[in-house]
């Protein structure tokens, strides 16, 4: 009798267990379905129709993307996005990998020196130092006043179209300590017997960091590559603060981001805006795609 009840109430623990366990998922399935799929798929109706906020949408069929090929804004907001993508990631992906080799070699208070260079990918994003920049890069700012020093004088470089979008992608470099940390911690995964094997063999340090470090780091390499592009393509924050929203001077910082914002929240061209964003959607998901294809050219597993 007690062996046949033995598996029931096992069944009725699990079943116990299972019903605290949706409990306990209960607010992130809300959240997921009211917060994020719902306002997903109406997006993507709205991107279909001319809706400004005031009045019900009115559903125009796919005229709000054939507005982007003739709207010399999209354009300018693309190229400003890739330059910013394309030069400021493999910069901030090799000044991390730097440090993390140095930090690898060991040294005094290297907990305190992997949080220090961490903090500024916690702040990086936020309005605070954003805010900070603008006065760092300002007419009078901290910059051309230390050039000063050396008599140089500086300009304000926010206010040049040819160094503003230069200061965005110094400000992304320097939210280096996030790729920094996983780099660090793929380097102490690699063997330290394969860098005494290829020392006795009198590989030089540069030959050791070609053939051994970067072919085993490349997963991590790759895992950097994926969250800093995507990342890099949402980036808004910098953008708006530094230019007051405007996306200046003469558009040389307007972000992809920051002119479905303007659409959306300025002109209250939400059905354009919601077509912005999902171009934007679809070409991360490809980018993406892409390099998960490609990957399999550089990245080596080892296995």
């Amino acid at each position: 009798m007690a062996t046949a009840t033995a598996p029931t109430r096992r069944k009725s623990r699990l079943n116990r267990q299972g019903r605290a366990a949706h409990v306990f998922m209960l607010p992130w399935l809300v959240g997921l379905v009211g917060i994020t799929a719902l306002p997903t798929l109406a997006s993507l109706y709205l991107a279909f129709t001319d809706y400004n906020v005031l009045s019900s949408p009115e559903f125009i069929g796919t005229a709000n993307f054939e507005r982007m090929l003739t709207d010399d804004r999209f354009w300018q907001s693309v190229r400003v996005t890739l330059t910013y993508v394309l030069v400021s990631v493999p910069l901030q992906l090799a000044f991390a990998l730097l440090l993390a080799l140095i930090l690898d070699r060991g040294m005094r208070g290297l907990t305190f020196y992997r949080s220090a260079f961490y903090l500024p990918s916690l702040l990086g994003s936020s309005v605070a130092v954003a805010v900070l920049w603008r006065e760092l890069f300002g007419h009078s700012g901290l910059v051309n006043s230390a050039l000063a020093l050396v008599g140089i004088e500086g300009s304000s470089w926010l206010q040049n179209p040819q160094t503003a979008l230069g200061t965005l992608v110094i400000l992304n470099v320097w939210t280096f300590g996030s790729p920094m940390v996983i780099f660090l911690a793929g380097l102490r995964q690699i063997p330290e017997e394969l860098y005494e094997s290829a020392r006795v063999d009198g590989a030089s340090v540069l030959r050791q960091f070609g053939s051994i470090t970067v072919p085993l780091l490349t997963p991590i390499i790759f895992f950097n590559l994926i969250l800093q592009t995507i990342g890099a393509f949402q980036a808004f924050t910098q953008a708006h603060v530094v230019s007051g929203g405007s996306g200046g001077p003469v558009d040389s910082t307007l972000f992809y981001t920051l002119y479905i914002y303007q659409q959306g929240f300025t002109a209250f061209d939400m059905g354009y805006a919601s077509a912005l964003a999902w171009v934007l959607l679809v070409f991360i998901g490809v980018m993406t795609a892409g390099h998960f294809l490609l990957s399999k050219y550089w990245v080596f597993y080892g296995d």
